[in-house]
């Protein structure tokens, strides 16, 4: 397997752990918000393999006790399972992020107990999901299974969306919320503009408006928390 990255240590991407976060390059959405679009055809060169990756963990026993991974999406790798079960046999916990779109995938790592955290990002309320995900259309099913899957686990995971002026408002977090009823945790992220977004001229909600938007969610979901604004 080939690693597009590596953030040595992380004290935000792996809640209540000190970790690492690994990048894996390729993803089947094109958000025009995304951060990390260089990642997103899989074509930035490797920086490790597996074999790179594990021996590095061997060196950060007792400093590190999570790894993160992220993406792209890293759910396109059919190979992960093994990868999983070998770090959490150094102790290490795995936390998953997921667009959601491979929700066989998921299963087989959930029903075999190599995730211990995941977060999945819900991009916007169904009738603007597409858009929101650059593409001209979208299938939700997998997507609605993924949230399903995690809600019904029994692992700890969080929701969460990427607030964008241009593509949310108040309705959007109503809907969202109406879909995800009764989830554990949401997390609402501001968008912030760097050289690596594809698209430019999109901005961040105030914080007034994410604030809204939290004060909404909790209408359906136990715990709202805000990323990227102070306070």
């Amino acid at each position: 397997m080939i690693i597009h990255g590596l953030q040595k240590m992380t004290l935000l991407d792996f809640p209540g752990r000190v970790a690492c976060t690994v990048f894996l390059g390729g993803c089947d959405l094109r958000c025009p918000f995304c951060h990390n679009a260089e990642l997103l055809d899989g074509s930035v060169p490797g920086i490790m393999d597996e074999a790179e990756l594990l021996r590095f963990l061997s060196r950060r026993t007792g400093l590190l006790d999570g790894v993160a991974f992220t993406g792209g999406e890293p759910l396109l790798r059919p190979d992960l399972a093994p990868l999983f079960r070998e770090i959490r046999k150094m102790g290490f916990a795995v936390k998953l992020d997921t667009n959601g779109t491979h929700p066989e995938r998921l299963r087989a790592l959930l029903e075999a107990g190599l995730v211990d955290y995941a977060a999945m990002d819900i991009k916007n309320s169904p009738d603007r999901y597409a858009e929101t995900c650059g593409l001209p259309e979208i299938d939700l099913a997998p997507i609605r299974e993924s949230a399903r899957l995690l809600m019904a686990s029994g692992v700890a995971y969080e929701f969460r969306t990427t607030v964008v002026a241009e593509l949310h408002d108040a309705a959007s977090f109503r809907e969202i919320g109406a879909w995800l009823r009764g989830a554990e945790r949401f997390f609402l992220q501001q968008f912030t503009d760097r050289d690596t977004v594809p698209f430019a001229g999109l901005h961040a909600p105030s914080e007034g408006e994410l604030r809204g938007y939290a004060e909404i969610l909790r209408g359906f979901v136990r715990e709202v928390s805000l990323r990227g604004v102070e306070g």
